[in-house]
């Protein structure tokens, strides 16, 4: 129970009196009196609604009674006469323009109900759709109160004599209504009202000594009694959602709330109660002064005295007087147009206006922080709706307020209420000292849930959990869900780091993907060199790479094994050995393994085993991969003193050379093999770059002569100036290499690679070489020039025999005539018919055959391929010699000799002209004979 003795007062109304709008000749200014006589009212759809009686005995009539009356919003009263004695009763509905009233049309006690339609019209008057006895079950009784539900479906009058009357159904109709008795009692009916919740509808009914709940949703109605004492008439009413729809008793001591099933909360406000209504979250209650004399049994809503009378305005949520004024006899308080109008006994109108939000919030707020009232401020600025602003503008007040008097835990609390509004830095500076280092956390907290904090706030947050050492919340702020990180993660990380809190930063960075960062914690601080391998190996391809890359060379030197296993993989076939399977998870990538080289710097043996594997695998593995395994392997060769392993590797290193992976970098591989003095695969090199001249060069400054004679007989038909260099390799030295000089000089013979006199002349530089070295080659020389001079004799004996002869033919063919004697065609072989065609040459064919198969009329078809290649030769001879003698002629005038040379060397003149110095002698004779053809076919003239 709340005694509203302590309750605040403040006046946010403003008190005016209605006056009557200007006139025609602006005359105006007057309070606005109602018609006298005047007893209900209501309000709703835009318009006060007023009802009066006939005054005074017998059966005077008067226009102006017996109406009722409609005052707008431009005050222009306007009205119809309703029942010809009294209007007793009024309920304008607030979302139908439909109005209910009860009134007498005749002496007695005989109360109607007329409901009537205020937009349709009958004869300028609104329709009265329908009228009924109000009476329950035609016994005599007045009509104590009325409501309507708004949706048009019930209607509830009650009566002195306790009894409740129910309209079920459409109350504008007869015929789709229901009317019976819902209650009977004994005490007079004061008050009625619908509460609607969702699908259910009770309502409430109260007489002077209880209190009832009817629940109208369910059959046969069924009812709950609330309380044991009631009220007097309008003093009860139904609030608004703000206060959850509850029914409102007020009694001389108490104000009473009642929910359909049971009571609820009671506000101690002394006085005699007159009128309650509900407005806008505020309760308004009219009651007599405290010295006024006791209420009569039925409320003394009839008292005709003169008292004042004192209308209070409660917020029930805040506890606070809204407003408190002294009226003179109040007929009734109506809610309208925003505003609260009181009518008086006096026929004047007062309005209530309230004042705007802000102007009562500065008001309050002013005299309140005067009072430190900071929560009444606050609740009174959250039921005026008031913005973010403002009302953050109240928690930092209220938390300097309380910050100043040592109350630091509550000040935190009203600061994090402004957190979004005050700026952090604010509230921050204050709580620096290491004794507030407790709220400073709470209040960081309370940022990053908010997720309004930055880097600097993650860091000074985590910063108090570790010098708090409270690694409970440490653990509960880090381990939250992906989908509620607040804060920033990287910032989270490097702070724990530095703290010491690496387990914390390596689930952070774990969490939250951060693979450098939890790389970098594990190999630089926690040394775990496994586990950090192990990670890298769950990453995806490319994320994995770089990372080894980065640190591949620490995880060598601590981890070889495994290091050098996972390089293998990420290499040939890489797949992440995590669970997660997402976007490029799954799809087989490789390496580069030659970027991967450096990462053995002084490993190798991982080295070796890392590029042997890539090889096998991986034929057509880069280069490089192949390079330094030869190198490797040619280290190994020669650094080994064991005989059987150097064996081994040797083999393998040739091997590796003779794998043909070698050919785009020859030079490369040569340089390697020099290096390390690898015989072998010098030589094999030299072998595959056809360097036969190197290779014998090799052999020659190693001395060793079998080789050399062996190189030149291996490659002598290749590359013929080797038995040359042979030969003059083995005449400057001077020790007894006379069995190698004849091994030379045999093949020299065999081949006629050398004049003898060029022999002769390389010989004459040994000094140990005696003319019996070469007296066989010279004999033998000797004997074949000789042979070969008297075979020339002969060939030249014949050629002018045959000259001679030639030349008799050609001498008879000009001065004799030439028989043919050919009988036969030298095409088709037939027999030779007329008409034909006969050659000097002693060919004759058929005019028909000749025609067929030759080209040319003057040609013998037989002879013309053979006298082709001859006269082709014989110009081939002619532009040769014109050739030379202008190759001679422009280099004569030429100033710059060397261009004519290059001219001409780009033209082919000087290809390499190969001189046989002995012919053999079927050779020789061919080319006499050819020379004798050509003269016949100069000298011969050919004729059909």
């Amino acid at each position: 129970m709340a005694a509203y003795l302590q309750w605040r007062r403040f006046v946010f109304f403003d008190r005016e009196t209605v006056k009557e709008p200007p006139g025609p000749d602006g005359a105006g200014g007057k309070p606005l009196a109602l018609p006298p006589g005047i007893a209900v009212c209501d309000s709703g759809r835009g318009s006060l609604v007023f009802g009066d009686i006939l005054r005074g005995g017998g059966r005077r009539r008067c226009r102006a009674l017996c109406q009722i009356w409609f005052l707008p919003r431009s005050l222009q009263l306007s009205s119809f006469q309703a029942y010809k004695l009294r209007v007793t009763h009024l309920y304008q509905l607030k979302q139908h323009s439909i109005l209910v009233s009860v009134g007498e049309d005749e002496e007695g006690i005989n109360p109607l109900v007329k409901v009537w339609n205020l937009e349709k019209r009958d004869g300028g008057n609104p329709l009265c759709t329908r009228i009924f006895p109000a009476i329950p079950g035609n016994k005599p009784t007045v009509v104590s109160c009325l409501t309507v539900h708004e949706n048009l479906n019930f209607m509830a009058i009650g009566f002195a004599d306790g009894s409740v009357v129910l309209t079920k159904g459409d109350i504008t109709r007869d015929r789709h209504s229901k009317t019976q008795i819902l209650h009977e009692g004994c005490y007079p009916v004061t008050g009625l009202a619908f509460r609607q919740s969702g699908k259910t509808t009770h309502l409430f009914v109260v007489t002077t000594e209880n209190i009832q709940s009817y629940m109208l949703s369910v059959k046969d109605y069924p009812h709950l009694e609330l309380d044991t004492h009631g009220c007097g008439l309008r003093c009860s009413s139904l609030s608004d959602p703000s206060q959850d729809l509850q029914f409102i008793v007020a009694g001389n001591e108490c104000v009473y709330l009642y929910q359909p099933d049971e009571r609820g909360p009671c506000f101690a406000f002394e006085g005699q109660k007159l009128i309650i209504h509900w407005y806008r979250g505020y309760l308004i209650v009219v009651s007599k002064d405290r010295k006024s004399s006791p209420k009569s049994e039925f409320a003394g809503n009839e008292a005709q005295n003169s008292d004042k009378q004192v209308l209070n305005v409660y917020d029930l949520c805040n506890k606070f007087i809204a407003y408190s004024s002294i009226f003179d006899d109040i007929v009734d308080v109506l809610a309208e147009w925003g505003s609260l109008y009181v009518l008086t006994r006096d026929g004047k109108i007062h309005v209530l206006q309230e004042k705007d939000t802000q102007t009562k919030l500065e008001a309050r707020k002013s005299m309140l922080f005067r009072k430190n009232l900071f929560e009444m401020a606050i609740n009174l600025a959250k039921s005026h709706h008031l913005d973010s602003d403002g009302l953050s503008e109240i928690f930092r007040q209220y938390g300097d307020h309380l910050y100043n008097k040592g109350n630091h835990d509550g000040a935190i609390q009203q600061y994090i209420r402004t957190i979004g509004k005050l700026e952090p830095s604010y509230v921050i500076r204050k709580f620096l000292d290491a004794q507030r280092i407790h709220n400073l956390t709470a209040y960081l907290q309370t940022l990053h849930l908010q997720s309004l904090a930055n880097a600097d706030h993650t860091t000074l947050l985590l910063n108090c959990y570790t010098k708090l050492k409270d690694s409970s919340k440490l653990e509960e702020f880090i381990k939250t869900s992906e989908s509620e990180v607040r804060f920033d993660v990287e910032t989270a990380i490097k702070v724990l780091r530095q703290a010491g809190y690496y387990s914390h930063a390596v689930y952070l960075a774990e969490k939250h993907a951060h693979h450098e960062w939890y790389l970098k914690i594990q190999l630089e601080d926690i040394k775990n060199y496994q586990e950090a391998l192990r990670y890298i190996g769950k990453l995806p391809f490319d994320q994995a790479e770089s990372n080894m890359k980065r640190y591949g060379k620490i995880l060598m030197h601590h981890v070889p094994n495994e290091t050098t296993e996972l390089l293998k993989i990420l290499c040939t076939d890489y797949q992440p050995s995590g669970d997660n399977e997402g976007p490029g998870m799954l799809e087989g990538k490789k390496a580069n393994s030659e970027e991967f080289i450096p990462v053995f710097a002084n490993n190798s043996r991982e080295l070796k085993a890392f590029l042997e594997h890539m090889t096998e695998v991986q034929v057509d593995s880069p280069q490089g991969v192949y390079d330094t395994l030869l190198e490797l392997r040619l280290q190994n060769w020669a650094h080994e003193q064991d005989e059987q392993i150097k064996e081994k590797l040797h083999n393998e290193a040739l091997t590796l050379l003779k794998s043909g992976r070698f050919k785009t970098v020859f030079d490369k591989a040569l340089v390697l093999c020099q290096m390390h003095n690898f015989k072998d695969g010098v030589l094999y090199l030299y072998e595959q770059g056809k360097l036969f001249q190197q290779i014998m060069h090799y052999h020659m400054q190693n001395e060793q002569y079998k080789k050399v004679i062996e190189v030149c007989e291996l490659y002598g038909d290749q590359e013929a100036c080797l038995w040359e260099q042979a030969l003059g390799y083995f005449a400057r030295k001077e020790e007894d290499c006379k069995e190698y000089i004849a091994a030379v000089l045999k093949h020299i013979e065999n081949k006629n690679l050398m004049p003898p006199l060029l022999v002769v002349q390389t010989l004459a530089h040994n000094s140990t070489a005696t003319l019996s070295v070469i007296k066989d080659y010279l004999v033998n020389k000797l004997q074949k020039q000789s042979r070969q001079i008297e075979q020339d004799e002969q060939r030249i004996q014949k050629y002018r025999e045959e000259t001679t002869r030639i030349r008799q033919e050609i001498e008879e063919l000009k001065a004799s005539p030439k028989i043919f004697q050919k009988t036969k065609c030298s095409i088709c072989t037939g027999a030779l018919e007329l008409p034909s065609v006969h050659f000097l040459c002693g060919h004759s064919f058929h005019q028909h055959c000749f025609e067929s198969y030759s080209e040319s009329d003057s040609e013998c078809p037989t002879c013309m391929p053979e006298n082709r290649k001859v006269m082709d030769m014989i110009r081939a001879q002619e532009q040769k010699r014109d050739l030379h003698d202008q190759f001679q002629h422009q280099l004569k005038c030429s100033n710059d000799g060397f261009s004519v040379v290059a001219d001409y060397f780009g033209r082919g003149v000087f290809n390499k002209l190969t001189l046989i110095t002995d012919l053999p002698s079927g050779k020789a004779a061919t080319t006499i004979e050819a020379g004798l053809q050509r003269e016949l076919l100069i000298h011969t003239k050919r004729s059909t």
